[in-house]
């Protein structure tokens, strides 16, 4: 969703509005630190105590965490566990979750600013009958962003949301695919100018995978067109490619290895970030989370994107 303007600075306010999610070229634990320490360093000296500083406090207390992860209590039982953390790899499952998906990116335009994104994700399964599921997936944005460039300003809003349902048949194909399509809706919600696409969306979604031995594989994708022609925005025209592999251990621990990928038809150009991240199944009382800590690579962005990510996140499961 990239807003028609010319110039620098305006080029990196239209790619606020721009599908990015990914992660970038694989980097060790002690050079995220690094680059990140340095950065508070010098916020510090600047004598600058504004976001950018307390970002990267913010992801230096993500990397704490990498470290600490293994520390998690798993009240659950080993067997309920990983048959529960096993649902929440398949993105169609019968399993009501919430996930609030933390995401922070750095190095965008010429400031290298951050970006602080919030995805709120319900997942909420409904019976049709005794063969058919219909699921809601939302992703409902909620993002801060530095200023980007000298003479544009840092925004902070809501984005636009994305509204996916498929239609899943409740038991697998002969061959064990787990499969769900429908329509994929994009809803202009935005709150703040830089993250507006002003147009509706409407296109089709599909996802196949296949789980055994602990392992969940397959991709989910849509295709998203504009509906009506913003005077002053790129009608949206954007696939998104989800490719994933994930293995569940007894523990209820699963390692995860996906990209978010998004092909913008009308700039032609791919964002491709790679993700890999840990997660593990706890309680909280009787409440059921599943906490997930991933980095990210961006193999492809635009001029001016992001170049790595860290992402942390809680899913409140409500298993029936």
């Amino acid at each position: 969703m990239i807003e028609k303007a010319d110039g620098g600075a305006k080029a990196f306010v239209a790619m606020r509005c721009t599908r990015i999610s990914g992660l970038s070229k694989a980097m060790l634990l002690p050079s995220l630190t690094t680059r990140t320490s340095e950065k508070a360093h010098d916020a510090f000296v600047a004598g600058k105590s504004g976001p950018s500083l307390k970002l990267a406090r913010l992801s230096l207390s993500c990397v704490l965490a990498i470290s600490l992860f293994s520390l998690v209590p798993a009240k659950a039982e080993e067997g309920s566990g990983a048959d529960l953390a096993k649902q929440l790899a398949n993105p169609i499952s019968s399993l009501i979750s919430v996930p609030f998906q933390f995401n922070w990116d750095t190095g965008i335009g010429p400031k290298d600013a951050d970006r602080v994104l919030l995805n709120v994700q319900p997942v909420v399964p409904f019976s049709l009958n005794e063969d058919w599921n219909l699921i809601s997936r939302t992703i409902l944005p909620i993002t801060y962003l530095d200023s980007t460039a000298d003479g544009v300003d840092s925004a902070f809003g809501l984005g636009d949301t994305v509204q996916s349902f498929f239609f899943s048949p409740k038991k697998p194909t002969k061959g064990g695919w787990i499969t769900g399509f429908g329509p994929v809706l994009l809803l202009p919600t935005a709150t703040e100018d830089a993250f507006k696409s002003k147009q509706w969306g409407l296109g089709p979604t599909a996802v196949a995978l296949r789980q055994q031995d602990g392992w969940t594989y397959g991709a989910l994708a849509n295709h998203i067109w504009g509906v009506n022609n913003p005077s002053d925005r790129e009608k949206v025209s954007a696939t998104f490619l989800q490719p994933f592999v994930a293995h569940t251990t007894p523990e209820a621990v699963t390692y995860t290895l996906l990209s978010e990928s998004t092909y913008d038809w009308k700039s032609e150009q791919w964002t491709v970030p790679i993700i890999a991240a840990v997660s593990k199944l706890t309680s909280i009382g009787d409440q059921k989370v599943t906490f997930q800590i991933g980095a990210r690579y961006y193999a492809e962005a635009p001029d001016g994107g992001p170049d790595w990510g860290l992402r942390f996140t809680a899913f409140f499961l409500f298993p029936k």
